[in-house]
């Protein structure tokens, strides 16, 4: 019997992908939005490639806004890019 695969949508592609390729955003307790690399931070999740097309279109399109309704600074957004280009 094989182990069930779980999968999420990428909110930049809208693709469905395992969550093992996937790179969670999160949203913590305190309001504080970061990438979280592992998938064990507290708070609530959203998924995104980890392409930076892909933030980029989430970013157009306000998916993280809507996934966790609440308005996100730009410098939130640029601080996301710059975890991204780390890698973190």
């Amino acid at each position: 019997m094989q182990k069930k695969i779980p999968m999420r949508q990428c909110l930049g592609c809208r693709e469905m992908k395992p969550k093992r390729d996937l790179i969670r955003v999160v949203r913590s307790p305190e309001g504080a939005i970061a990438l979280d690399f592992k998938g064990k931070a507290n708070g609530r999740g959203a998924y995104v490639c980890p392409d930076e097309q892909c933030l980029k279109k989430a970013v157009k399109a306000r998916a993280l806004e809507r996934a966790f309704s609440c308005q996100i600074p730009q410098e939130v957004y640029e601080a996301l890019t710059a975890q991204m280009e780390r890698g973190e």
